[in-house]
């Protein structure tokens, strides 16, 4: 039994959604999965539930902030629990033009400002980049439904509050969609470890060049995240 998911490999399905905040994780069961799911970790507060969605298993386990956070729940899912599927579903501040607060975005790579890569492949060049499958199938999922998705590469941030001058500018000049911190450090252990991976982000505020940001209210943000959820739960139990 892992340290920190006290739970065994049959208490999760073999693909699990993965927000931060295990308040997130507890309105996705409660929202979208069918009746009769059940709490499978409560570790820590980091909320775990499985269940099915129409009829098929999923899980769904809140992972907390950042990449020394969620490193060690994708990888104790992954490595110890065998799960074989992971699909972050969190929220990006936005950077690109058009974009717009409640938009979902769909991370095809993760430029990784954060020396947890660094850390985990022994300082060797990587590209943290998604299943292609799942994207293929997100994007496909999600104009079915109406939704024009904004697919691209996005930053994965070590830090939240980033003060160095300019950053954000050059970041969206290189054509980066938004920023976050999760996404690279999960797409390198799905490399790594060996399981499928895709982030999805709603923007939950608008970065400016010069750094100042403009925050979506909790009800647009609400309606955002359980757009994007719409789509995420389906990808999750597409076929393997």
């Amino acid at each position: 039994m892992p340290i920190h998911l006290r739970a065994e490999p049959s208490d999760y399905a073999d693909s699990v959604l993965v927000p931060g905040d295990p308040k997130r994780a507890q309105h996705i069961a409660e929202t979208f999965f069918d009746p009769g799911f059940r709490c499978v970790n409560d570790e820590r507060g980091e909320l775990g539930f499985t269940g099915t969605f129409r009829g098929q298993p999923i899980s769904v386990q809140s992972v907390g902030m950042g990449g020394a956070s969620v490193g060690i729940y994708y990888t104790e899912l992954a490595q110890f629990l065998g799960v074989k599927r992971i699909i972050r579903v969190g929220t990006a501040g936005g950077l690109a033009d058009g974009l717009k607060m409640g938009d979902t975005v769909i991370a095809v790579s993760a430029t990784c400002d954060d020396p947890m890569i660094g850390i985990l492949l022994n300082g060797e060049a990587h590209a943290p980049t998604a299943t292609y499958s799942l994207v293929e199938r997100s994007v496909e999922l999600a104009r079915a439904k109406g939704i024009t998705p904004h697919v691209g590469p996005i930053v994965t941030s070590a830090v939240f509050y980033d003060n160095r001058p300019g950053i954000m500018k050059r970041w969206k000049e290189r054509g980066h969609l938004g920023v976050e911190m999760e996404a690279g450090i999960l797409y390198t252990l799905g490399a790594t470890l060996g399981f499928d991976a895709l982030c999805m982000v709603t923007i939950s505020d608008m970065i400016s060049e010069d750094g100042e940001t403009e925050r979506i209210s909790d009800e647009e943000l609400k309606r955002g995240v359980n757009q994007m959820m719409e789509v995420a739960c389906e990808v999750a139990i597409s076929p393997f």
